[in-house]
């Protein structure tokens, strides 16, 4: 089975090399996004995909776009693959591309489509309190993520869950039920089973404003927050117009008649919530420095019980 495999991030590595590896697949090509400024010296850094690519003597393409790139789908053509299997590339890709393989293009998602259609699934799963996710191996068309679909892992997502543990577990899972349904879809045994579209929702891509910590909201809603981007990048709150990211914490169901936002004691670092909870929080980063205990914290920088964070 000749394979031209196109991704770019870490999540795409364990089914690029679960392919690598795999008896009977030949992977003849990889695409992934073109090199971005990275570091603190900002220079030119290859994708994982790519540098995982290069140092398996793989042929690497790393196209600025591909709908008006002719010479990108003449090199597609010319590896004359049977399946293009896409996990987290970050393109939308043409009809000419999906419809070059002589089998089938599919998609690796980390979501039980059609809920969280998009960029970001796993941060939305867990910022919605879902209580499972998964990995759906999807016919790709043009629709964003519209395709039928061909099988599903569900995975359960518990109260202690990390976005980056959500993210391991998920390109994991993913790699095994690649490996797992490709030979039944290149024999034509496995159909995909349309979606309901009815049902679907979107994971809108991340922005910053995501990553901020709104005090007026549930302790539990807080938690899911700053679980989803610990350790990085990190939700975070103002504290004396200062950026104070919080790591790590656990919320609590205390009465609490303070307004939220507000610390509640002189102990430890709690703050109030809605309905009467509070966050106990246990990890920071200040700004420009490492991440450090909270009691570690407030040893060396004294909050007042009244400080307020926004």
């Amino acid at each position: 089975m000749r394979v031209v495999f196109a991704g770019t991030p870490g999540f795409s590595l364990p089914c690029l090399q679960a392919l690598l590896s795999a008896d009977g697949v030949e992977v003849v090509g990889v695409v992934s996004q073109p090199d971005r400024e990275a570091g603190r010296g900002m220079k030119l850094t290859p994708s994982p995909v790519r540098r995982a690519a290069r140092e398996a003597g793989l042929d690497v393409i790393t196209p600025k776009g591909l709908r008006d790139d002719p010479e990108s789908l003449a090199w597609l053509k010319s590896k004359h693959a049977d399946m293009l299997v896409v996990v987290a590339f970050g393109m939308i890709l043409p009809t000419s591309w999906l419809d070059a393989p002589t089998i089938a293009p599919v998609n690796v998602h980390a979501s039980l489509l059609p809920r969280w259609r998009g960029a970001a699934p796993i941060e939305r799963a867990l910022l919605a309190g879902d209580t499972e996710t998964g990995v759906s191996i999807m016919r790709m068309e043009e629709g964003l993520d519209t395709g039928g679909v061909y099988a599903m892992r569900h995975i359960p997502i518990d109260d202690t869950a990390t976005g980056p543990r959500l993210w391991a577990c998920l390109s994991v899972a993913g790699s095994e039920l690649l490996l797992g349904t490709l030979p039944e879809i290149a024999a034509g045994s496995l159909r995909p089973t349309p979606q309901d579209h009815a049902r679907a929702t979107y994971a809108a891509k991340i922005r910053s404003v995501d990553r901020r910590i709104d005090w007026t909201l549930p302790a539990n809603t807080i938690d899911r927050r700053v679980r989803c981007f610990s350790p990085k990048p990190g939700a975070r709150t103002r504290m004396d117009s200062k950026w104070l990211k919080i790591i790590r914490g656990i919320p609590l169901r205390e009465g609490s008649t303070r307004r939220p936002g507000t610390r509640m004691d002189n102990g430890s670092l709690n703050i109030a919530c809605a309905r009467g909870s509070s966050y106990h929080v246990l990890e920071v980063q200040p700004e420009g420095k490492k991440v450090m205990d909270a009691e570690v914290f407030l040893h060396g920088h004294p909050v007042p019980r009244d400080q307020t964070f926004e």
